[in-house]
């Protein structure tokens, strides 16, 4: 008896899970993830992430961090919670502090911030260790970016719940709605 596979035999092509709220974003990842031999499976929204990930049982997952008006943070918990070994890796055009702490507690194996390319987000789901030579700015934080991050930060405190975070700092709903909105400050 041989130990090798027939040829005729396909290889199981590891799967991963991309819960974006942009379909062309998800469709252009979703071609290069399969170039590059993943079976790939596509939600735009939370609740469809979270049937497919209980269907499927991803080895990777590749979730945005804001799908529409809600959080990927809870898609991240519930993967998490499906099966610890999934490997999963938080993309974000918003990207903060606090949300990046938060999404490794929660089970992430890594944070990054949009624009990333294909290559960057599958070396992040296969990093094993973190980086001690990672870049060490000379400079502090802005004042625009550390009040991003405080906002950011408060928002996570309560849940996500915008209603809840105005209150805590002060300001009106909609007023805490509209800095959301922005993209963060560069520094």
């Amino acid at each position: 008896m041989s130990d090798t596979m027939p040829l005729d035999e396909p290889l199981e092509r590891p799967s991963l899970l991309l819960v974006d709220d942009d379909p062309t974003f998800c469709g252009v990842l979703d071609q290069a993830l399969r170039k590059r031999g993943y079976e790939v499976h596509v939600a735009t929204d939370v609740e469809t992430g979270i049937r497919l990930a209980e269907e499927i049982e991803p080895e990777f997952a590749v979730i945005d961090l804001r799908i529409g008006q809600e959080s990927g943070l809870a898609l991240v918990k519930r993967l998490h919670e499906l099966d610890a070994n999934t490997r999963i890796v938080m993309l974000t055009g918003f990207a903060s502090i606090a949300t990046a702490v938060e999404a490794i507690k929660l089970g992430a194996v890594h944070y990054l911030a949009k624009p990333a390319d294909t290559d960057e987000i599958v070396s992040a789901l296969h990093k094993e260790q973190g980086d001690e030579f990672v870049e060490i700015k000379d400079k502090p934080l802005s004042i625009r970016r550390l009040e991003w991050e405080h906002l950011q930060k408060v928002l996570v405190e309560h849940g996500g719940n915008i209603s809840a975070a105005a209150r805590a700092l002060g300001m009106h709903r909609r007023t805490l709605q509209r800095k959301l909105e922005k993209r963060p400050v560069k520094d």
